[in-house]
């Protein structure tokens, strides 16, 4: 019986004749290595949220807890029934910051013990488009007084 040594195709390209799985293997975990990885970034979080009405009292106490659960809490507006939320998020890219904020409601519900309220707006800018808002005098404005206050 002959035996033939197997090789694999790595990017479209053949490995070079003789080359067993093992060397491809070593050489990919080196190529790894070398290539920059992918740095998180800073993302400006809104997150709006809207429900049933709830006692204003009720709302506040929810969103402090809230911002003692996650420290990078900016600041919030809210009324009997609905509320604004804006942090910072340092994630690696636009899709892991949004995934994080449609579920920081949802987590922080119970322990927060905040209103029965649905998600219903979500803007997630990069920290460049943020500071390029403010400058221009446009976009949301800066979120200043840090804090839990009504709209």
């Amino acid at each position: 019986m002959r035996r033939v040594a197997l090789t694999s195709v790595v990017g479209g390209a053949g490995a070079p004749a003789g080359r067993g799985d093992t060397e491809d293997a070593q050489e990919q975990q080196e190529q790894r290595r070398e290539e920059p990885r992918d740095l998180p970034r800073l993302w400006h979080v809104t997150l709006s949220v809207s429900g049933p009405e709830t006692p204003l009292a009720d709302v506040r106490r929810a969103l402090e807890q809230l911002a003692h659960d996650h420290p990078f809490l900016l600041t919030s507006r809210y009324a009997a029934d609905h509320a604004e939320i804006r942090y910072w998020e340092e994630a690696r890219d636009l899709h892991d910051a949004a995934a994080v904020a449609l579920r920081l409601w949802g987590e922080h519900r119970q322990s927060a013990q905040l209103p029965p309220w649905e998600i219903v707006g979500l803007e997630v800018i990069d920290r460049e488009t943020y500071h390029q808002r403010i400058a221009a005098g446009y976009g949301p404005a800066p979120a200043t007084p840090v804090g839990v206050h009504p709209f």
